[in-house]
């Protein structure tokens, strides 16, 4: 098992978030608090963790409507069997 340094952690964090951004960008959402929580980086115990914040109605409806869109597309290409948990 390959453990990570601190800063690799941290960058890792920083890119994921960077991705997660951009996908909900692509979907016309905007998370204005997204970011690397930096509590959770501070130790060297735990994984650093993405912090989502809180958004207002229309964003959180909105994307509530693309997870349920996503989630209908995926129903519908696959059997029970085939789902991801």
């Amino acid at each position: 098992m390959t453990t990570m340094t601190a800063c690799e952690r941290v960058q890792q964090a920083e890119d994921v978030t960077a991705e997660l951004r951009t996908a909900l960008q692509k979907a016309g959402i905007t998370l204005p608090s997204l970011g690397v929580d930096p509590v959770s980086c501070a130790g060297g115990f735990m994984a650093p963790l993405v912090e989502l914040g809180r958004c207002n109605l229309d964003t959180a409806r909105r994307l509530a409507g693309v997870l349920a869109d996503y989630a209908r597309t995926v129903a519908a290409e696959h059997g029970p069997e085939e789902r991801r948990p």
